[in-house]
């Protein structure tokens, strides 16, 4: 069954305690091994944020008073982490998504080196 699981690349972030509660990494674990096994995330778990690139979706973790985002992009071979953070406002902060592109960008070209 490990062929079809594909790996997590974290291009930054971390889930660990502290700051994430205990519940909220243990439910971003499964969330996550579910995209590494192939499923398609939608609400309230995943949002798409097509802003940032094409196969780029928002992770959504409700934890003790914070709500924890992970940006991730769904490649042929693996689960790219782009970025973790608590989101105060209704919409991604402009420097969230040009972080993200910017990773992005940096990945491909290394990938295509």
């Amino acid at each position: 069954m490990d062929e079809i699981n594909k790996p997590l690349v974290w291009l930054h972030g971390e889930v660990k305690t502290p700051p994430f509660s205990q519940e909220a990494r243990i439910e971003t674990g499964v969330l996550l091994r579910r995209l590494q096994q192939g499923e398609n995330l939608a609400l309230p778990h995943s949002r798409p944020i097509p802003n940032i690139g094409a196969r780029c979706h928002e992770l959504r973790v409700r934890d003790a008073g914070k709500n924890w985002r992970i940006i991730y992009r769904i490649d042929e071979d693996a689960i790219l982490i782009l970025e973790v953070f608590n989101k105060t406002t209704r919409t991604t902060p402009a420097s969230v998504i040009d972080t993200c592109q910017k990773r992005l960008s940096k990945y491909d070209k290394d990938v295509e080196d």
